[in-house]
């Protein structure tokens, strides 16, 4: 086979990828967790057997849909944290870029980092739960990264930056949990907080009177 034959079916087969993973993001959307192989599959107009020589399994596919969301994200993080402002301002907006993505699409956010019902992987659903911590450890690096190199720590600092980055990743990932179940205040206000406890808040906090202080 020549080189150029090789290059227009590699292509092909690119673009199909990127047909199949848009039918999955559908479901997705339509479905959360709940999102099965044999919906993809029927929402993308082929069987499941071809879904399956694209993707390998049902894990495949989703780490090629946490990679695709995941990519997107990084990005809006990146912008944000590069904005032409002041440091608070930034990481405000940071937090704002993270909870905005998750309130946006809030069934795509479920079927990442929430396994499905026990009942739903029979069915074709996808059990999360095992991908989550991979797709979070990924965001934490990332962040260590760009703390690295915006932020000077002094000795240690590559060790600091780690620390910080899956920190405040596993602050935005819970914080972010609990507000988009909950809704107990605006989106505004949560981010305030966050960027508080971040400023240095509770270390310069009193403690209450009478209580055994923190």
């Amino acid at each position: 086979m020549d080189t150029s034959r090789q290059g227009d079916q590699q292509q092909a087969t690119e673009r199909r990828r990127r047909e199949l993973l848009e039918a999955a993001d559908r479901v997705v959307l339509r479905d959360g967790p709940g999102a099965s192989m044999n919906a993809i599959a029927a929402e993308a107009g082929i069987t499941k057997p071809i879904l399956y020589r694209h993707f390998g399994d049902k894990g495949g596919l989703y780490r090629a849909l946490a990679e695709r969301h995941t990519d997107g994200l990084l990005a809006s993080l990146r912008a944000a944290l590069d904005a032409p402002a002041g440091r608070r301002e930034r990481v405000e907006a940071t937090l704002d870029t993270y909870l905005a993505a998750i309130e946006l699409r809030p069934q795509v956010y479920r079927f990442l980092m929430h396994p499905a019902e026990p009942a739903q992987p029979a069915e074709g659903g996808f059990e999360t739960a095992r991908h989550a911590a991979p797709l979070l450890r990924r965001l934490g690096e990332e962040l260590a990264e760009v703390i690295l190199e915006r932020v000077d720590l002094g000795p240690g600092s590559a060790l600091q930056a780690r620390a910080w980055g899956h920190g405040i990743v596993g602050m935005m990932h819970a914080a972010g949990d609990w507000w988009l179940s909950e809704q107990p205040c605006s989106r505004a206000e949560v981010v305030r907080c966050l960027a508080d406890l971040l400023w240095g808040r509770l270390a310069v906090a009193p403690d209450r009177a009478g209580g055994p202080g923190l």
